[in-house]
Order: structure tokens, then C-alpha cells, then sequence
């Protein structure tokens, strides 16, 4: 019996004519539900997942969903459509939380894949993230044995930070300072992401919540180069309220 070529589209349960605001919103909801996590010991949730992974990972890529449709309206022929399938069921995809400091620094993360459908075991491979990489750089890692020709694409993403928080290329952190320093300006010093002391202008008459930027401080962006550090300015307003008077 003929086997059904893989239909990413159903895999999401969306039409052909969905928006990518609409894959991705999708894919997050019919995650979560499958996630391994949530439903332990499930060989169909499994299943499910790394074909929500799969649909989302076609999709997602304009040019790879061009090519899908092409094969989707293409007539049907006697094996095109189980080599498909497999195929697709040999790309993987994963998100890598990191640490601030380790997309200047670099990292090297170990990578162990589980798949049950892999008569070989666990696949063990060594991801080398360079320093300077950016917020959202995705590799591809080649598969090997019984599912090569298939790759694995890890998007490597930030972890919440204590003091910076990540917009975009730039980064956001407060500064306190005393009211002084606000009225008549000056420099201040502050650690940066890496722990090295930056020098904060600070403008005289300096408003609460008013921001001052640092050249270069940021994050990596994806073509070379930092963002910038965005420093909130905060200080204490002095508020005095005389005594009652006395009659």
C-alpha cells in the first residue's frame, strides 16, 4: 500500500493559505500539548512532537515551504511519497538556552538525541557555538547511521538575566544614582555584561526613566558587530511635607 506523503500542513492542523504568524502560534500550542515532558513514556506523543518539529521547521523556511507545495500539487508517484516522508522524519529541531555572557564568549554544548525509532541507540554530537554569535543563529548539525542524510538544527536562544534583559541587538539594565548626580551630571561607572567598568554619561538635569546609551555593549548582531547598552537612569525624588500647624 502506497504511503501518504508528509503534510506539514496537517501536521499543524492549518490551511494552505495560513500566515507564518499563524504556523508559529500553532506550532507553540500543539507543542506544549505533546511536549515529552507533559505526557512521559508516550511513544505517540513523541511521534507527534517530531513531526510538529518537522512540519514547523518546512514551513518556517519560504523556500522550503515553496518546495513542499510544489511536491504537495505534484502527481503521485510509486515511491516519491514514502522517500519524502522519511526524509523528513530524519530533520530534528531544538531550542539551546544560553547565558549572556557565553554569546560573547562562545560555548560548546553536547548534544544527545533519544529516538526510539533508532535502532543504533542514542546519537551523541558536539555543537561549537563561536563567540560573537548572535541571539537566534541557527545550526545544523548532519545526522549520522541509520538516519543520515538528516540534519538537526539547533536555534540557540538567551536565558533570563538577573540585571540585562535582551531587545533585540541591544541590551536594557537600570542604573541608580544619587539625585546629585542628576542635576548636575557627570560620569558614573557600572559592570558590563562581561564584568569589564563602563563610563555612563550621565546629562545634567538627567529625568527618571530617561536613557542613556552606550555604544556597543550590546549583544552580537547577525551580520557582525554589538547593539547597544540602554542604561535607565533611576534616583529618589526628595518629597518633604511640613508639620502640622499649631493654634
Amino acid at each position: 500500500m502506497q504511503s501518504a506523503p508528509f503534510n506539514p500542513y496537517t501536521a499543524l492542523g492549518l490551511d494552505r493559505r495560513c500566515s507564518l504568524e499563524q504556523i508559529r502560534f500553532a506550532y507553540r500550542i500543539l507543542a506544549k500539548q505533546f511536549h515529552p515532558d507533559r505526557n512521559l513514556g508516550s511513544a505517540d506523543a513523541l511521534h507527534q512532537t517530531q513531526a510538529l518539529n518537522a512540519a514547523y521547521e518546512i514551513l518556517s523556511d519560504p523556500d522550503r515551504r515553496a518546495a513542499c507545495d510544489r511536491e504537495l500539487d505534484a502527481p503521485p508517484s510509486k515511491n516519491s511519497s514514502t522517500a519524502r516522508y522519511q526524509k523528513v522524519q530524519k530533520n530534528l529541531s531544538h531550542d539551546v538556552f544560553m547565558r549572556l555572557e557565553d554569546f560573547l564568549r562562545g560555548a560548546t554544548r553536547e548534544v544527545r538525541i533519544n529516538d526510539p525509532a533508532n535502532p543504533d541507540g542514542a546519537e551523541r554530537y558536539e555543537l561549537i557555538i563561536p563567540a560573537g554569535s548572535a541571539p537566534g543563529t541557527c545550526f545544523r548539525l548532519p545526522r549520522q547511521g541509520t538516519f543520515a542524510g538528516g540534519k538537526v538544527q539547533l536555534r540557540i536562544k538567551p536565558l533570563p538575566h538577573p540585571r540585562f534583559k535582551v531587545r533585540g541587538p541591544d541590551l536594557r539594565c537600570d542604573l541608580k544614582i544619587k539625585p546629585g548626580r542628576a542635576r548636575e551630571g557627570g560620569v558614573e561607572m557600572m559592570a558590563s555584561l562581561t564584568g569589564t567598568m563602563l563610563r555612563v554619561l550621565i546629562p545634567r538635569g538627567a529625568g527618571r526613566n530617561e536613557l542613556v546609551r552606550v555604544p556597543g555593549e550590546g549583544m552580537p548582531r547577525p551580520r557582525g558587530g554589538r547593539g547597544d547598552l540602554l542604561v535607565r537612569i533611576t534616583y529618589p525624588v526628595e518629597i518633604r511635607v511640613s508639620p502640622a500647624d499649631r493654634r
